[in-house]
């Protein structure tokens, strides 16, 4: 029982990651941009996420994903995996989310989980690095993008005032 459940999880795994799109189309040859998720690390077992999820409706693998990924089976402890995706300079949609994540399941149900997601359009400049930012709190949460090194923020920001934390059956 316990192999054909392993089968299972494993097979979940590896074919959702079938799904994702490239950040890049086929054929493309023009000017490129960078868009790189971030994370604000607390411990070996927290940290907040800030990441793109899909770039024009088209979902991307993603930094928190990865992370999930690439720390299996590794119980209370998280070594954070950040993505940084080449995209095309041209007008965009981005959805950007910023979410907390807890190495075990276990931690997500007896810890806040906090949860910001929205839509950014923007026009990358060729060859610039941009980043997805935030903070997550209690009271006040905020995610956007912005230019790396200039810190100047694109598009708009996306805020909850008040709680932006997740109910139990959300996590």
């Amino acid at each position: 029982m316990r192999k054909i459940f392993a089968l299972l999880v494993s097979t979940s795994v590896l074919t959702g990651c079938a799904t994702y799109k490239p950040t890049i189309p086929d054929g493309y040859t023009g000017p490129r941009a960078s868009i790189k998720d971030t994370v604000k690390v607390y411990s070996v077992s927290k940290a907040d996420f800030f990441y793109v999820s899909h770039v024009n409706s088209n979902e991307i693998e993603n930094s928190r994903i990865k992370t999930r990924i690439e720390n299996y089976g590794r119980g209370m402890y998280m070594n954070p995996v950040v993505l940084q995706h080449k995209i095309p300079a041209q007008s965009a949609t981005l959805s950007i989310v910023g979410r907390t994540e807890y190495a075990a399941p276990i931690l997500a149900l007896t810890n806040p989980v906090y949860e910001v997601k929205g839509v950014v359009d923007f026009t990358p400049e060729n060859n610039k690095t941009y980043a997805v930012r935030g903070e997550l709190g209690r009271d006040y949460s905020v995610i956007w993008v912005e230019e790396e090194g200039s810190n100047i923020v694109v598009g708009k920001k996306i805020e909850v005032k008040g709680s932006a934390e997740l109910g139990i059956f959300e996590k």
